[in-house]
């Protein structure tokens, strides 16, 4: 506990429920909200554009996630300081999404022209949230494990640069994910399959942690070319194919 990916794992998780809620509420499937009232007038006439559609509910979703998931902490004993980390990590998804916030608008007029516009605002996609937040991750803070009600960075160098509520913290080091761990529930990457031809995360390289990996041959055999004979019933050919796969020594 307390790592850098537990850190992700609660933002994603905060910022999902966000996403989720007002999905919802803007499809109105949820009988407790809707779309954003506070935009329904306004606009710059003179610029040519008001406030109109369905302007996704935001604040909503925040509350939401807030009391769903805030809440327990809020109420958990032990230490306050981890505690305040799990509550920092939870906002810290919260304000992705609120951040990365856009609005989209429709033309009107004649010919196609956009004389006039409708405006609304409107959630990122969640895998731009999600590449937000990994961005995040690779940045994350530690900070302090004398943990206390105010969390404090554990280079002792930088502890007058401010956290900001969209950083992410963590305490302890992570563990060496490469090698089993039953105790920590880690089952490492040997005999793991990869990509021999990648350079990212499934790629044989990093996947098995420098250590090589084996290939061997897959036969696969399933039905193939067929064809719909009158009547009534359908002929195949029986195909077989050769691939290599590689797996983490």
């Amino acid at each position: 506990a307390g790592t850098k990916e537990t850190a992700f794992v609660s933002a994603v998780t905060a910022a999902g429920l966000v996403h989720s809620v007002t999905r919802s509420c803007s499809a109105g499937n949820v009988t407790e909200c809707s779309c954003d009232a506070a935009l329904r007038h306004g606009g710059s006439a003179s610029e040519g554009w008001h406030w109109g559609g369905c302007s996704d509910d935001i604040h909503y979703g925040m509350s939401f996630s807030r009391t769903f998931l805030d809440a327990p902490l809020r109420n958990a004993t032990g230490r306050s300081g981890l505690v305040a980390m799990e509550l920092h990590n939870n906002e810290a998804g919260r304000q992705a999404v609120a951040k990365l916030m856009s609005v989209d608008c429709r033309c009107h007029g004649v010919s196609g022209s956009c004389a006039v516009k409708t405006c609304w605002k409107t959630m990122s996609s969640f895998e731009k949230i999600g590449r937000f937040l990994k961005e995040k991750y690779e940045n994350s803070i530690q900070i302090s494990d004398r943990l206390k009600k105010k969390l404090r960075r554990k280079e002792k160098s930088q502890r007058k640069i401010p956290i900001g509520k969209e950083d992410l913290l963590y305490v302890n080091k992570s563990p060496n994910y490469c090698v089993e761990d039953q105790k920590l529930g880690i089952p490492g990457t040997q005999g793991r399959e990869c990509n021999r031809t990648s350079q990212g995360p499934e790629g044989c390289n990093l996947l098995c942690c420098g250590r090589g990996y084996n290939t061997h041959v897959v036969r696969h055999v399933e039905r193939c070319e067929c064809k719909f004979v009158w009547c009534c019933y359908v002929r195949c050919r029986r195909c077989e194919t050769m691939t290599d796969v590689h797996t983490c020594k």
